[in-house]
């Protein structure tokens, strides 16, 4: 099949399509992992967006959907160099042509995607549309640049739960709830590891539908877009802040700062991948992280004699990590649970939260 990546700058790439025919719009943003394809291509915290790999081959251990970190493709679409269509792995049911077709997803391959990348570096996450069926280039572009920013577009709504549901840890495990900005499977799994009871709810629950779950704690998961679209999130932290332990992963990271008075700010092209340093304050070391965000929180507009920075990007200076001095508020950038990515810090994160979990309720005694 013809296909065309155009882009809003008015850039396009004529290369050959995969998966089904039709048009995709969304912002075009590149991860640098080597693996771990199908974890990202289901990870919510991609709606929205055309996921490009800089790796230039992509589909070799094939599909098998053990690492799923959502029950469908996230990402609107597929950008690669080249796809393997002879997959080999013991665990591979499918092969990345396959596992596309059957999503109803398109993508398109045999373009350079290194010079994708290196415009994206120079001049920041553009929208794209790609059309697979033509290589209409100047329809491409066109289609890139009538699609509104991402950062008014409600991506929370399309991919947190519809109603509650219960993952249990132990009978006699804590309990937490998790607010569904778009969660991934390995926060649940982390925590149900450790003997944790999970309550997974909607974005949009107030306050006093939580409690009437009886959390031990609260947990802000990771999602897409804007975290000031999450209004409800913001309004919770701000309601709970002293009553109950509060943690966030990504997002949740961002709508806490912003609920204790940070502001958050749209970044140049983002940190997607599975090699981000980030420095320890605390412990004087630096893990290498996995990220996916394109939102970060500013420095300069945290209320230091409230909140402590623990932790930075070494690359660019952004906030990885904020504690508040008196209340059990814990958030991180990046995501301890990894999948894909290093774990460096899922044991030290999600310790943690067990605890002061577990602090609290002896306080409490």
């Amino acid at each position: 099949m013809k296909a065309v990546l155009g882009l809003e700058d008015g850039t396009f790439v004529i290369g050959e399509g995969l998966g089904v025919e039709g048009i995709v719009q969304g912002e075009l943003v590149f991860t640098t992992q080597y693996t771990g394809y199908e974890e990202a291509l289901t990870d919510p915290s991609y709606r929205g967006q055309i996921l490009m790999f800089t790796y230039p081959l992509i589909g070799n251990y094939g599909i098998s959907g053990e690492t799923f970190q959502s029950d469908c493709m996230q990402a609107e679409g597929l950008v690669i160099r080249e796809a393997c269509d002879h997959p080999s792995h013991h665990k591979s049911t499918r092969s990345i042509f396959e596992y596309l077709r059957d999503e109803g997803k398109s993508g398109i391959m045999g373009i350079d995607t290194r010079m994708l990348t290196i415009k994206t570096r120079e001049h920041g996450t553009m929208k794209a549309a790609m059309i697979v069926g033509s290589d209409d280039g100047k329809e491409a572009v066109r289609l890139a640049r009538e699609q509104p920013d991402i950062g008014g577009l409600d991506l929370i709504g399309r991919v947190t739960c519809k109603k509650p549901y219960n993952v249990k840890g132990h009978k006699d495990g804590d309990n937490i709830v998790v607010m569904d900005f778009g969660v991934k499977r390995n926060i649940i799994k982390s925590l149900n590891n450790r003997g944790i009871n999970v309550t997974v709810v909607p974005a949009t629950m107030p306050v006093r539908e939580i409690m009437n779950y009886e959390p031990d704690a609260i947990l802000l998961s990771n999602g897409p877009g804007d975290p000031q679209q999450a209004v409800n999130g913001i309004s919770v932290v701000k309601e709970l802040a002293g009553q109950l332990p509060i943690f966030g992963i990504c997002l949740g990271h961002q709508i806490i700062s912003l609920a204790l008075g940070a502001q958050t700010y749209k970044m140049k092209f983002g940190h997607r991948g599975a090699n981000q340093p980030v420095k320890d304050m605390k412990r004087g070391i630096v893990h290498i992280t996995s990220q996916n965000h394109g939102y970060a929180v500013d420095e300069d507009s945290i209320d230091k004699k409230e909140i402590s920075v623990t932790q930075f990007n070494t690359n660019d200076k952004t906030v990885e990590g904020i504690e508040h001095r008196d209340l059990e508020i814990m958030s991180v950038q990046y995501h301890p649970e990894a999948h894909p990515g290093p774990l460096d810090t899922e044991k030290i994160y999600f310790d943690r939260v067990v605890e002061t979990m577990k602090k609290m309720k002896v306080m409490a005694r």
